[in-house]
């Protein structure tokens, strides 16, 4: 592994590092703003200037970089907290690949611009409520009807559904044949008549995602992405994104956290970093951090090489969201009875600790759960055999199931 940047790269890290130190929005500029509004100056800004999405093709509002140049510019922007965008990771980490990939030219004419610059956000409708993992397993049907599709059924864990103005939708449209090969893709206008959006409250207090229901909606065919029955193919093209996505994505409670917290608070009257088992404890999770930035670093540099890295990126993602779940828990029980704060005002860290133990056991579902992650790893890293499936092969009709 190489961890330096070739001279090329660090050209292109100092032009980044300046525009961004000239760009970054100042807390006056978004003041008044909500976080969508926030998020959409930003994007905006980063558009007209070039630096939007920039690996995209130019004709859809990139500037063709590379991948390596991707992630540098990633690393710089990370550097500036609190920066609005979050809004825009599923339509442009896994929306707009399988565009790309998949859509018309004149669909990617139309979308994938509005896509970079922020003016249009998207939604993934995936999962479902007796899915669980098993995408394959959807239940939310399409027929047709001429040129267009009637769609019925329920989406659930949406997230951005309510503010999105478009969405990625898998259907199944042939019940009759293997579960895999009964599912069609499409993307439609998430303001189209017959659906239902309802929040989903979290434990963290927020609302971030939704239940989705559909009730005759109508789909044009030609916003069918694939051939019809090719639904899986295209589905994997958006989940390789995205577990790239969230593999990727940091976290803010980290050693250095947890370590600052153990110097700060006290066990039997002397500062916890000084106890035996909140020192091994620290040690493990240093060891691991460290394992799951030098995996990435290989990514990287199969990245600077011009390679794809592979299947093991889930390696991230199985071991970092349990780390960051860990974390969270212990630090709250270092802080004893005041731990049970969660007013940001008064809790230690503005309740950083909270909101992480809260909210991270969804990271540990979305994208595919832990035991997705660890099968993903023992097949086709490990190259072990593939765990026995009893619907194999078999139509969805005759599938069983509790219901």
């Amino acid at each position: 592994m190489d961890f330096n940047d070739t001279k090329e790269e660090a050209a292109f890290r100092s032009e980044a590092r300046t525009w961004l130190a000239k760009n970054v929005p100042s807390a006056d500029e978004l003041a008044g703003l909500d976080y969508i509004e926030q998020a959409k100056l930003w994007q905006m800004r980063k558009y007209e200037a070039g630096w939007a999405c920039i690996r995209w093709p130019k004709e859809f509002g990139g500037r063709g970089a590379s991948a390596i140049e991707g992630v540098i510019l990633n690393q710089e922007e990370s550097k500036f907290r609190n920066l609005p965008g979050g809004i825009f990771g599923i339509g442009q980490g896994m929306a707009a690949p399988t565009l790309m990939t998949w859509a018309a030219p004149e669909h990617q004419a139309r979308y994938l611009p509005k896509l970079a610059s922020g003016e249009e956000i998207w939604c993934q409708l995936f999962s479902e409520p007796a899915g669980g993992s098993d995408l394959a397993a959807l239940r939310t049907k399409g027929e047709r009807d001429g040129d267009e599709w009637v769609v019925n059924g329920q989406k659930i864990w949406t997230s951005g559904a309510h503010y999105s103005d478009f969405g990625i939708l898998v259907l199944r449209t042939d019940p009759t044949v293997a579960k895999h090969k009964g599912l069609s893709y499409f993307f439609l206008d998430m303001k189209s008549p017959g659906i239902e959006i309802k929040p989903i409250k979290q434990l963290s207090g927020d609302a971030n995602f939704n239940e989705v229901y559909f009730t005759d909606v109508r789909i044009p065919d030609s916003q069918r992405l694939g051939e019809v029955g090719q639904g899986w193919q295209v589905a994997l093209t958006t989940l390789m994104n995205e577990r790239a996505s969230i593999g990727a994505g940091g976290t803010v409670v980290g050693f250095r956290s947890v370590s600052k917290l153990a110097q700060r608070v006290q066990i039997d009257g002397k500062p916890a970093i000084e106890n035996a088992a909140v020192r091994a404890k620290l040690a493990d999770w240093y060891c691991q951090e460290s394992g799951l930035k030098y995996t990435g670093y290989r990514s990287l540099t199969a990245l600077s090489k011009g390679e794809i890295p592979g299947p093991e990126n889930s390696i991230g993602k199985l071991v970092g969201a349990p780390k960051t779940q860990d974390m969270s828990s212990f630090a709250i029980d270092l802080m004893e009875q005041s731990g049970a704060i969660w007013d940001p005002e008064f809790a230690e860290e503005s309740s950083l600790f909270q909101s992480s133990y809260m909210s991270v056991p969804g990271f540990r579902i979305a994208g595919g759960t832990d035991e997705i992650m660890a099968n993903i790893i023992a097949e086709r890293v490990l190259g072990l055999p593939q765990e026995p499936r009893m619907d194999k092969g078999i139509p969805f009709t005759d599938v069983p199931t509790s219901n």
